[in-house]
């Protein structure tokens, strides 16, 4: 048979570890004819390459560190087909079964029956299995973003070449990233718990295995906290300000003194309203509408501040403008409009609040609730970035959701920002002098969004409040309500999984603005 060489190679990772991946190009040709069953090819039991390394193509592969062979050209990608999943499989019962005798019979085991699970191989140019990984969610309910990897295995003749093993770890904790994990953890067999810690993987504690001396590792998912890291310098920049007055620093809209009115402004990325100018001008209402509804306030108006090349892109911009504004019933009451520049837009809202609900209202002890309009999809463009439930909703459902906090007054209350659902949380926090716990099993998700993205994404319309325990939900029309965490003593935010286990998302304060 001829086996065609794979072009494609699974090398992204995280940027904390980029620097510490050599990357080694070896010149490669033609296709090469072997024989045998497509396993005996697969595992390399029969034929070998004719040419060793001819040259022509480059094909990269990501190696793990020095060694004295000269290092062997792999590609990593997940197991397509039946042939190399079996191949896989074969290497794991020579290795697992036969040579360490960690289990009696077989290693196979109930992931391997999830549909779910991924496997991913190192092939040489002959399409021959060197090695693989397997990884998936860590049980059998609904993919919260807890995976484990496990069952890693290089084919006895190459663990003397460099780069197999660690690529694949690398390949595999790419993988789990891309696919929205959070929470990524495997047991690793106590003489290799040195090379994982060179990877970049933190120890978490000693386990055992079928008897044998394991380490529980996880490596470290930073996607949280770089969400997060967008506040950070607002505390130093604003130093002395105290942005929204005493007892709301730092809130979604600041009270005007003397009055019943709260005010807020928001501004919208340039490079979006160039790229979108339609939901850019929508979305300037629904972060000001979203941001008075978070204080309890019902809107009365909004001041445009919009700047633009000329005169029709200005146009579509006012046209998302306009029609949000009307969704949400909402009058434009002015602005500023200046062409021949680039484009920028801003939006101010006012509303009215007799009562402001604060977001620095929350103590250790109350119930963390997020209740979030679940329908809608990813707005083109953005996919994992921006998820787009108003643009369809009608006017009364609109009105239901931005009054839900003025309806139900809780303890505290802040608009999910750019920030994502736990950088907001932790803003609230901050804002209370307390620390918070996530309960990940627990958290309203759409079924068409991972959990590594919906934590992190701009959702649409999405509050989080803090309250006693007991408190009433959200009327919040179609959105969907559920308690998923509380309010702690100390700082940052923890997530909390099914087997208790806590991880850190970010460990001190968000912005730095301290308490409302």
């Amino acid at each position: 048979m001829t086996a065609s060489l794979r072009h494609s190679v699974y090398a992204a990772h995280s940027a904390q570890s980029r620097s510490a991946r050599p990357t080694v190009h070896v010149r490669l040709t033609k296709q090469t004819r072997f024989a045998g069953s497509v396993c005996d090819t697969l595992l390399g039991v029969e034929g070998r390459l004719a040419e060793p390394w001819p040259a022509e193509l480059d094909v990269p592969a990501i190696l793990g560190g020095g060694g004295t062979r000269p290092p062997r050209p792999f590609t990593i990608g997940p197991a397509a087909d039946r042939g190399a999943v079996l191949a896989y499989r074969m290497l794991r019962r020579r290795v697992f079964v036969e040579d360490q005798a960690l289990f009696a019979d077989s290693d196979l085991d109930f992931r391997d029956d999830d549909p779910r699970t991924v496997v991913l191989v190192a092939r040489d140019p002959a399409g021959t299995v060197l090695g693989g990984v397997r990884l998936g969610p860590a049980d059998d309910g609904p993919d919260i973003g807890w995976w484990r990897g496990g069952r890693l295995v290089v084919a006895p003749g190459q663990r003397g070449a460099p780069g197999v093993g660690p690529a694949l770890v690398r390949a595999a904790c790419a993988y789990a990233e891309e696919a929205g994990v959070l929470r990524f953890e495997a047991d690793v067999q106590a003489r290799h718990e040195s090379l994982f810690a060179r990877l970049g993987w933190r120890r978490v504690r000693p386990v055992r295995v079928e008897g044998v001396p394991h380490v529980l590792m996880r490596w470290p998912i930073g996607r949280i906290a770089a969400a997060a890291d967008t506040k950070a310098p607002l505390g130093p920049l604003l130093r002395g300000l105290a942005p929204g007055g005493r007892g709301f620093v730092g809130d979604d809209g600041a009270p005007v003194p003397g009055s019943d009115l709260v005010a807020c402004c928001d501004a919208i990325l340039p490079s979006m309203v160039e790229r979108d100018p339609d939901w850019a001008g929508w979305c300037a209402v629904l972060v000001n509408v979203n941001d008075l509804a978070a204080m309890g306030a019902t809107p009365s108006g909004l001041l445009d501040a919009l700047a633009a090349r000329d005169a029709s892109f200005a146009a579509r911009v006012l046209a998302g403008l306009y029609r949000a504004a009307e969704a949400y019933g909402v009058p434009v009451l002015g602005g500023h409009t200046q062409l021949g520049v680039p484009a920028a837009l801003s939006v101010t809202a006012i509303g009215r609040a007799a009562q402001p609900v604060p977001g620095g209202g929350g103590r250790p002890g109350h119930r963390i609730r997020l209740t979030a309009d679940l329908g809608g999809r990813w707005r083109p463009g953005y996919t994992g970035r921006q998820w787009d439930s108003t643009s369809t909703r009608t006017t009364a459902d609109l009105r239901a959701m931005i009054g839900a906090v003025g309806a139900a007054r809780p303890a505290a209350a802040k608009d999910v920002s750019m920030a994502g659902i736990a950088g907001t949380l932790g803003m609230l926090a901050e804002a209370g002098s307390c620390g918070a716990v996530l309960d990940m099993a627990d958290l309203p998700r759409p079924p068409d969004a991972t959990v590594g993205d919906w934590l992190t994404c701009f959702p649409g319309f999405a509050m989080l409040t803090a309250d006693a325990p007991g408190a009433p939900a959200l009327p919040a029309g179609p959105a969907t309500g559920a308690e998923c965490g509380e309010l702690t003593q100390g700082r940052g935010v923890r997530l909390r999984w099914p087997d208790g286990e806590l991880t850190e998302a970010f460990p001190g304060p968000v912005t730095g603005l301290g308490p409302a």
